[in-house]
């Protein structure tokens, strides 16, 4: 495995209880799910590639535009659906039509398949990524490579 991958995986681990805060960024007081996400960012690659500007809990869907999967295209490698390895970062869809919205980061991969996220109501958490989630992944990136 790619020693990024492990150090994404390893520091999203670490964040595991930090309570659901709506734009939060910060391990042990507040997060979302794109916020555990451009934590995991600082902690192996240091200053977030970009400022994330305010957003919503619904990410543009009335206007239909997938500025979560644009953001995460910029920074992060695309890769094939079907090339499943820890430390990668997850986008799903949760409704048929709708936005992708939701992200997480992949911990375990095989049988006992896991993602770790951060979601409404929840603390940042290790789920298994059962059929129900693992239908709405639609697209699956890497992170880059330390500079």
């Amino acid at each position: 495995m790619r020693a990024v991958s492990l150090a994404v995986v390893a520091e999203a681990r670490r964040w595991i209880g930090t309570p659901y805060r709506h734009q939060g960024a910060v391990r042990g007081a507040g997060t979302d799910c794109l916020g555990l996400i451009r934590g995991v960012w600082r902690a192996v690659h240091g200053a977030e590639p970009e400022l994330v500007p305010p957003y919503t809990d619904d990410w543009s869907e009335p206007q239909g535009e997938e500025t979560l999967w644009q953001a995460a295209a910029r920074h992060l490698r695309a890769k094939p659906l079907d090339r499943a390895a820890p430390g990668d970062v997850l986008l799903f869809r949760m409704r048929s039509g709708a936005v992708a919205k939701h992200l997480g980061i992949q911990g375990r991969v095989g049988a006992e398949a896991s993602f770790i996220h951060a979601y409404s109501e929840h603390a940042v958490l290790e789920s298994p990524l059962s059929a129900p989630w693992a239908r709405r992944i639609v697209a699956r990136f890497e992170f880059p490579e330390r500079g």
